[in-house]
């Protein structure tokens, strides 16, 4: 894994500091057998988000320019710049193949490969094909598309780590979901794992990152 990925990871996730958390009993996700790496966020503590809007629109969650502000939640495509959305198609598009291989492709276009854990893995299609619960990676394609299909934030807008980020609960305290945003969420992780998270304080199941540029930084699961 490039060096600067790892440093880069961590300031783009997250726009504040981050914080060490203590330490989460293992969590069983809804898909129980894809692996997952231990990352320390620091969860999101103000602010209340908005009634998840239909596709096509978006729903305000907080002022982004207000100091502990919750990002907006977006579900317009239309809004992400070029290469972020040709990234994005290009992703679902390999994932809904069904062909992990497909989605070598879209690697080989990035200008580095996306980190998909911190255990120094260098081929994500490898590690892949062990992290899911069929040796050909196609429950991981599924949670991408799951992922991609979910609404979104921008974190540290105008900044030089500008993120988009999937799914938007990354950024959101699971405690100010409204029930729209709750079914949401049940497409991806169960009411355990909920549970755990919660004690957690934060979202821990997959997230994906795309710079502004078209560049996917991440792909990870963990706490």
């Amino acid at each position: 894994m490039h060096p600067d990925q790892t440093t880069n990871l961590a300031t783009m996730l997250f726009a504040a500091a981050i914080a060490a958390a203590p330490a989460a009993a293992t969590t069983a996700f809804a898909q129980n057998k894809v692996k997952t790496e231990t990352i320390q966020v620091a969860p999101v503590e103000d602010g209340a988000a908005e009634d998840g809007p239909v596709d096509g629109a978006s729903a305000p969650a907080g002022d982004p320019g207000d100091g502990g502000a919750l990002p907006q939640v977006l579900y317009d495509w239309s809004l992400l710049p070029p290469p972020v959305r040709r990234m994005r198609e290009q992703i679902i598009e390999a994932a809904q193949s069904g062909d992990l291989e497909r989605m070598r492709v879209v690697l080989e276009s990035n200008e580095l490969p996306p980190i998909v854990s911190f255990g120094g893995e260098t081929d994500p299609i490898e590690y892949w094909k062990g992290a899911g619960g069929d040796p050909e990676g196609r429950e991981i394609l599924a949670i991408m598309i799951e992922i991609l299909e979910a609404g979104f934030v921008r974190l540290d807008e105008g900044t030089p780590h500008e993120m988009y980020v999937w799914p938007y609960f990354q950024a959101l305290p699971l405690d100010s979901l409204s029930p729209s945003q709750e079914v949401e969420l049940y497409k991806l992780i169960t009411p355990q794992d909920r549970q755990g998270m919660e004690e957690f304080g934060a979202y821990m199941f997959y997230r994906l990152g795309i710079g502004p540029d078209g560049t996917w930084h991440f792909f990870v699961a963990g706490d």
